[in-house]
């Protein structure tokens, strides 16, 4: 099962030092999520982290950044938008209902399907998916290896995702919450979990 690790919506000021050690420590797929932001910021934070982890980070926004930076692909928050014109490369999406992933995963190295629980980084991210539409996905063949959770995902409930099959996690509000980043230095606890996630995830 894979474990993906997206970013925070906002940059913070030790950013670039906590990526760096999730790298350290083992992450090998890294969602830069920053919707909204202006892309000098993505630029800057891209700078800070070691070029040797670049073909390990997909981004979202600022497509254009997967050439400058040779990242390892592009993320499509939905499933109908096109990578851009003469694209080559990887294509994750975002789901937003089962009915969409057999469609979506033609196109795509891998896609989310959200939202599975209520989120822990917004609180307005209510789950959208049944237990029972779940299961009956599952039985369906809809998902497995290429369909990640997404939504809510925690240490508690990854177990779950495995039972339904789906080949991966999306981890966001799970990690983050264990730092502070309006002053936190100190960012032991949030390496401590990310390792408990992995081992959980293999």
């Amino acid at each position: 099962m894979k474990l993906i690790i997206m970013t925070k919506s906002t940059f913070f000021v030790e950013e670039d030092k906590i990526l760096t050690t999730l790298f350290e420590a083992g992450l090998d797929n890294l969602h830069l999520y920053k919707p909204g932001s202006e892309p000098v910021y993505s630029e800057r934070l891209l700078t800070l982290l070691p070029e040797d982890y670049y073909g390990k980070i997909t981004v979202h926004d600022h497509l254009y950044l997967k050439e400058e930076f040779k990242l390892k692909g592009i993320h499509l928050n939905d499933c109908h938008t096109e990578p851009p014109i003469g694209y080559r490369g990887n294509v994750s999406r975002t789901c937003h209902s089962t009915d969409e992933l057999r469609e979506a995963k033609k196109r795509s190295n891998y896609v989310f399907l959200k939202t599975l629980f209520d989120s822990q980084s917004n609180p307005a991210d209510k789950s959208t998916l049944t237990m029972q539409q779940l299961v009956d996905a599952s039985d369906r063949g809809l998902i497995d290896r290429k369909v990640y959770a997404m939504g809510g995902m925690n240490l508690d409930n990854i177990s779950t995702a495995k039972d339904l099959g789906f080949g991966g996690v999306v981890i966001c509000g799970d990690l983050w919450n264990r730092f502070d980043i309006t002053g936190g230095h100190d960012y032991k606890a949030l390496i401590s979990h990310f390792e408990k996630l992995r081992k959980a995830v293999s």
